[in-house]
C-alpha cells in the first residue's frame, strides 16, 4: 500500500514541477519581452497542461492545485496578450518614424539636387 502511494506522490510532483517551471519560464520571457522565448515556451503550455489535467482525472493532484495554476495560466495570457499589443503599437510608432524620415530626406533630395535644363 505504502508503494503505490509513493507512485502516486512522485508522479505529482513531476507533474506541477513542471507546470510550475513552464509558468516561471513564460513569465520571465515576458518581463524581458523576449517574444521568440514565449513561442519556444508555448509549444510547451499545451502538453503540461493536459498532463496537469491527466493527473486530475486520474486523482493524483487536488482540483485547487489544477484550478489555481491554471488560473495563474490565464493571467499570464492576459497579460503577455496585453504586452504583445503595447508591443505592436511601439514597433507601428517606430516605423511611422522611419518612414516620416524617409519622406523628409526624399524631399530634401528632390530639392536640394539641381534640376537639368
Amino acid at each position: 500500500m505504502a508503494d503505490s502511494q509513493d507512485t502516486s506522490h512522485s508522479e505529482l510532483q513531476p507533474c506541477l514541477a513542471n507546470f510550475d517551471q513552464l509558468m516561471t519560464d513564460l513569465g520571465s520571457a515576458l518581463a524581458d519581452q523576449d517574444w521568440d522565448g514565449l513561442v519556444n515556451l508555448n509549444v510547451r503550455v499545451k502538453p503540461c497542461t493536459e498532463s496537469l489535467i491527466v493527473a486530475l482525472e486520474a486523482g493524483q493532484v487536488e482540483p485547487e492545485s489544477v484550478r489555481s495554476r491554471l488560473g495563474e495560466l490565464r493571467q499570464f495570457l492576459d497579460t503577455a496578450s496585453e504586452g504583445a499589443t503595447r508591443a505592436k503599437a511601439e514597433a507601428e510608432l517606430a516605423l511611422k518614424g522611419v518612414n516620416r524620415n524617409r519622406s523628409a530626406a526624399k524631399a530634401y533630395q528632390n530639392i536640394s539636387t539641381p534640376r537639368s535644363k
